[in-house]
């Protein structure tokens, strides 16, 4: 099922949430809606599912226009973050609920032999008859995804569906959602604030910033090819040096970046901890290190530059470097965007 927003707008009150968003999203993609609170994911997901309506512009689902069409009609499946599990169900009549009280009609016999199936689909075999409390928040979360998908969604949404669990069953959660995706194939909008969720589930990734549309493309598109400072800085960490753009080029230091498109002046240089390195000798930016910060996988190199920057950046764990030593910061590569 293909889902396209045209220009919608939200407002509450005199704020408006959501500005003039369209989006058009393809039969069987996953969607992710990326951005920091109150930037209108949560309200466009919640439009689309048909619990907020929209102050202007239009929702079609395929052909048909579902801008008004109320919650019950639209064929939506809808996971949240806090599970709204009943307490006093057993998980097999959570997942049944939906069938009993849908307007299609199916018989005992065909109702248990589906919660039977999405039991194995969601690798809960065995514990139909436990209660919520009974089971983990991962399960409890896996159970909520059953419940959505036994009315057989024509679009699957998701409201920070993992943000009450813990990191380690995050990650494993959201591998066997996109495993899940992948067989079942339906059209899902997941909304998060966790970039690296979004990059891991999603085919798309969709920036908002203040009710607006900032970027979207594949997770490669968006993390290689950021087009603003703000999805720079929101994707990650990201060093800013101030530098001087001339006739093409960005200028810092004693190190230069390609600034095509950039016009003569101020600028700023943004670049990933990855993107940096630690020499003795120069060209680059002459710094002091300030301190080392030894993690399992590495080290992190924090350096004062002569301006009172400060900068990040990675080294191998057997790289021995102190602090107060005295260097130059190297640049591999930069993206520059106008002060």
């Amino acid at each position: 099922m293909k889902i396209r927003l045209e220009n919608v707008v939200k407002t509450f009150e005199t704020f408006r949430a959501v500005k003039d968003v369209s989006l058009d999203i393809d039969s069987g993609e996953l969607v992710a809606l990326l951005g920091p609170s109150g930037s209108g994911k949560t309200t466009i997901l919640r439009m689309v599912a048909g619990l907020e309506y929209s102050d202007g512009g239009t929702i079609h689902f395929g052909d048909q226009d579902a801008t008004d069409i109320p919650v019950r009609d639209r064929g939506v499946g809808f996971v949240f973050q806090h599970y709204a599990l009943f307490p006093h169900m057993t998980v097999a009549d959570n997942i049944a609920f939906g069938m009993k009280v849908s307007k299609v009609k199916r018989d005992k016999a065909a109702i248990d032999a589906r919660v039977t199936d999405l039991l194995r689909l969601v690798r809960l075999e065995g514990l139909g008859d436990r209660f919520p409390a009974q089971i983990s928040g991962g399960q409890r979360q896996r159970v909520a995804l059953a419940r959505a998908l036994a009315v057989d969604p024509k679009v699957l949404l998701l409201d920070e569906p993992f943000g009450a669990l813990d990191a380690n069953v995050r990650r494993d959660l959201r591998r066997w959602l996109r495993e899940i995706h992948s067989e079942l194939g339906i059209t899902t909008l997941f909304v998060t604030h966790d970039q690296e969720e979004a990059l891991d589930l999603a085919d798309r990734v969709v920036i908002l910033k203040d009710g607006q549309i900032v970027q979207q493309g594949t997770p490669e598109e968006v993390c290689r090819d950021p087009q603003s400072a703000f999805v720079m800085k929101f994707l990650g960490d990201a060093n800013v040096i101030a530098a001087e753009v001339r006739d093409g080029r960005a200028y810092a230091g004693d190190v230069s970046v390609e600034a095509q498109g950039v016009a003569d002046g101020r600028a700023e240089l943004y670049a990933r901890p990855s993107d940096l390195d630690w020499s003795h000798a120069g060209p680059g930016i002459a710094a002091t290190i300030s301190r080392v910060l030894d993690r399992a996988d590495g080290r992190r190199v924090l350096a004062t530059t002569v301006a009172s920057e400060t900068l990040e950046f990675d080294v191998e764990p057997e790289r021995i470097v102190k602090a107060g030593e005295a260097g130059f910061v190297t640049l591999r590569r930069a993206k520059v965007f106008p002060v």
